[in-house]
């Protein structure tokens, strides 16, 4: 029996392929790059909790008015051009310029420059006077470097033991700067500092050096994190490396990055929460296959992560630091622009009108199944937080120790990311409404509670980054289950005519209240406790919400009031 493909899903397999193939490239690197731009961990996690409520105005609103004035497909083609071009514009955030360490021709000097007050030349000169500071650097190096360093500052024998350490990317020593000596320059619209180091003098691991690099090698440039042993400086010049929140509202550069973050997720919000509702439609009563057409967004995500995992590492320098992230937007540019074509094919019309949108999603409010429901949506979201914001900076921390790391870093993020997807997502959306038909949507919604204790509680305990691949299966309970349940409970108990509201407040819900707390309060542990002991702490706390959840839905089976609302 030759089977049947219904050809009015096609445009929808394509449209969740290629957003999710789309956007694959660049969300979950935009932490990492947040913190190679040199935003400090507390800056990413308020603007990750920032965003999320973005979502959380933008979902319903523009569900309302889908909704509303029937304008589906226009809102829904305009948010694929509106995240594509605002992710493609992120490409074009400077960095803040870091202390630079120059060393050529028998001189070196560090270099600094920030948005210092005015009057910092004069106040040093005046508080120091001709004093000599120590100051303590940590410089990032390339392999061509470390060559000058064990020729030339500590004059290694055998030559070959110092060189060894060409794999580690980062160089601490101490040096002096000399007061009396300071140099302003003016750089675009901020102001630099150039303090001379007398005698090229410096300290490595105790032993005296000359920071002395020869005339016929390229300049020794480095950018570098410096602490002088003196308050005064340390509060008049503060480590411009790494940006706190109250330097970040300052920088012209911060607010066109996280202009953009925020048009992208208005773009994304309108785009997820409509596409399920006319998703929904096209579906009709078969609620049920909707994770069978979800399963091509993961298809997507799996391999465009991956593909672009491979990429940023290919295009970036050897051991450095630092990555070339350009090929991602691009990627991201160009396969959107398929979406939209592909998203033109559609066949979507609404056949249920409701005569008042605000008062039938109101009346949910008032159900106790569809509060806890919404609650637990929230609790979900506070997981989904680290894990899509902070779990790619704990696994760079797990690797820096490791020979190399630099290099493989996002190769294995998007082997991560791959495995989420391909051996995650795929089979639980698949099997998604055979389950939920087998143990209903409220087990399930216990079942991923429990999914998101397991993985935290096993991060918590990972000392090689590698061995995340096998923890990340548990992707398909934590977000395939998850995502398959929400939007099928949201469709169901929906009224008539409200589809796009009710997916997009459930949407906004888990995003704009959940992940946007969750990425909050995981800022401030990472910050405060560190990455292991946030996850530890967030997977006590998910085992935690599993048995209270378990416990209200057993008293609600057993006391609470009938509700006309069937297979949940």
């Amino acid at each position: 029996m030759k089977a049947s493909i219904d050809k009015d899903l096609l445009p929808m397999k394509a449209h969740y392929f290629l957003f999710n193939a789309g956007t694959a490239p660049v969300v979950p690197f935009m932490p990492p790059l947040a913190k190679q731009l040199g935003y400090s961990d507390v800056v990413v996690g308020t603007m990750y909790m920032i965003l999320p409520i973005v979502g959380l105005l933008a979902k319903p609103l523009f569900g309302y008015i889908a909704d509303r004035y029937h304008r589906h497909r226009f809102l829904f083609l305009a948010g694929q051009l509106i995240t594509a071009v605002a992710f493609f514009m992120v490409m074009f955030v400077p960095a803040v310029e870091k202390p630079q360490f120059h060393c050529h021709a028998g001189v070196s000097n560090i270099r600094y420059c920030s948005n210092y007050p005015k009057d910092a030349e004069t106040q040093l000169e005046a508080f120091y006077g001709n004093r000599t500071l120590t100051c303590n650097m940590a410089c990032q190096m390339e392999p061509d470097m470390w060559d000058i360093v064990c020729q030339h500052w500590l004059n290694a024998n055998p030559l070959s033991d110092c060189q060894a350490n060409r794999t580690k990317n980062t160089l601490n020593f101490s040096t002096y700067i000399d007061m009396k000596g300071l140099i302003e320059e003016a750089n675009g619209n901020m102001r630099c500092l150039n303090f001379l180091i007398p005698h090229d003098l410096g300290t490595i691991d105790s032993r005296n050096v000359t920071l002395y690099c020869p005339k016929d090698k390229p300049m020794f440039q480095s950018s570098c994190q410096m602490e002088c042993n003196d308050t005064f400086i340390n509060e008049l010049l503060p480590d411009s490396s790494v940006i706190n929140m109250g330097n970040a509202v300052a920088l012209p550069e911060f607010w066109f990055f996280f202009g953009m973050l925020i048009i992208s997720w208005i773009g994304m919000a309108v785009v997820v929460s409509i596409g399920d509702a006319i998703c929904f439609g096209i579906l009709g009563d078969r609620h049920h296959l909707y994770g069978r057409q979800r399963l091509c967004g993961s298809l997507g995500w799996g391999i465009f992560a991956l593909l672009a995992g491979l990429l940023v590492d290919t295009m970036s320098k050897e051991d450095s630091i630092d990555k070339n992230y350009t090929i991602v937007f691009w990627m991201t540019l160009i396969i959107l622009g398929f979406d939209m074509l592909a998203s033109t094919k559609l066949k979507h019309t609404q056949t249920h009108m409701s005569a008042n949108i605000l008062r039938d999603v109101g009346q949910m409010f008032l159900s106790i199944r569809c509060v806890v429901f919404f609650l637990w949506c929230v609790a979900i979201g506070l997981g989904t937080a680290l894990i899509w914001n902070f779990l790619f900076i704990y696994l760079e921390e797990l690797a820096q120790p490791f020979d190399h790391g630099a290099n493989f870093i996002k190769t294995l993020e998007g082997l991560v990311m791959s495995i989420q997807c391909f051996g995650g997502e795929l089979p639980f959306f698949f099997m998604s409404g055979w389950i939920l038909k087998r143990i209903g949507h409220v087990n399930a919604m216990s079942l991923v509670l429990f999914g998101f204790g397991v993985r935290f509680i096993l991060y918590s305990m990972l000392q090689n980054p590698w061995y995340i691949l096998p923890i990340e299966l548990l992707n398909g309970v934590t977000f395939g289950l998850f995502y398959a349940t929400m939007a099928s409970y949201a469709s169901i108990v929906a009224p008539p005519g409200t589809e796009a509201t009710m997916q997009s407040l459930v949407g906004a819900i888990f995003e704009g209240i959940g992940v946007s707390m969750g990425s909050q309060i995981g800022g401030q542990l990472f910050d405060g406790v560190g990455a292991r002991t946030t996850f530890e702490i967030f997977g006590i706390a998910a085992f935690i919400v599993f048995v209270i959840h378990v416990c209200v839905q057993f008293y609600l089976q057993r006391n609470g009031p009938a509700e006309n609302v069937n297979n949940l």
